[in-house]
């Protein structure tokens, strides 16, 4: 049985958390993890994995609670997103030191996407921190990144599943985690506290807004939910166009962008997910 793994690692926000799950559950089979490639929060567990620095960054983020993510978000007043996206970064900084992507134990890609000339940039050299930043900079949320004249944003924009780009292992299988699984929830089945804790950091979102008319929360609303139709059926048509021996879907609904204080609920989901698609994987090469 092959037990090589090329792990790709896909764009999705806080989901992201589960695909620490994921990596745990592959370890406990044991595959070997030989080279990954992600977009947005998948460059970021991808890269921390590829250092050797997930387990720091598990222990970190499953103490956080929804304060603690807040204070994380550093505000901005400008036309070019919400968020500078930097306050996080720094914090990471100090118990998980920078390092260069050539550096790291095992190959690694970050995506981002370059929306002047409309193409990907790759980052398998330089700064972890730099790559991150550009990969994870979901347009009209968190300031694009000005990198070599282009100016670039989140790589989910153009690949959620960076399949393209996971550096190519003699003999391994192909790993994919889909952050754009099916709903396990109608709208109407969320409890209320749910639909609380949302509408309340939309609204909040909301006052920040200063130009137009996006003072509406109907604008950000929009905004998101039109791009998460684009970005869904991109990642089933790279799905189905590579067909890879392994995909963990990751149910869409199980969290919202900056849920990250659900980190240990999101990790055990990852984990459940990936025992299923891998059992069956194997049970499929017993036949």
């Amino acid at each position: 049985m092959p037990k090589s793994v090329s792990l790709v690692l896909s764009s999705g926000g806080s989901r992201g958390l589960a695909q620490i799950g994921v990596i745990h559950e592959l370890e406990r089979h044991g595959f070997n993890i030989n080279a990954v490639a992600g977009s947005s929060i998948g460059s970021v567990i991808g890269g921390l994995y590829a250092m050797g620095k997930l387990s720091e960054y598990t222990d970190w983020v499953c103490r956080l609670t929804k304060k603690d993510v807040w204070n994380l978000m550093d505000f901005t007043i400008t036309s070019h997103g919400l968020l500078k996206g930097e306050r996080v970064f720094e914090k990471l900084k100090t118990f998980i030191p920078d390092m260069n992507i050539e550096d790291m134990k095992i190959p690694f890609t970050a995506i981002a996407t370059d929306i002047l000339n409309e193409k990907e940039v790759l980052f398998n050299r330089g700064s972890y921190y730099k790559a991150i930043r550009a990969s994870v900079s979901i347009p009209a949320v968190f300031i694009p990144v000005n990198h070599d004249g282009s100016i670039l944003v989140d790589g989910g924009l153009l690949y959620p599943v960076p399949i393209e780009f996971v550096k190519p292992v003699e003999g391994a299988v192909t790993v994919i985690v889909n952050l754009y699984g099916d709903k396990r929830r109608n709208i109407s089945e969320l409890s209320e506290t749910d639909r609380g804790d949302y509408k309340g950091l939309m609204k909040t979102f909301s006052k920040l807004i200063s130009t137009g008319n996006k003072k509406s929360i109907g604008y950000y609303t929009l905004l998101t939910t039109t791009s998460s139709v684009m970005i869904h059926k991109l990642a089933k048509l790279t799905i189905e166009k590579y067909n890879p021996e392994i995909v963990i879907n990751i149910p869409f609904d199980s969290a919202g962008t900056f849920d990250f204080y659900k980190a240990e609920e999101l990790i055990k989901l990852g984990e459940a997910e990936a025992r299923k698609a891998i059992l069956s994987y194997l049970n499929n090469l017993r036949e």
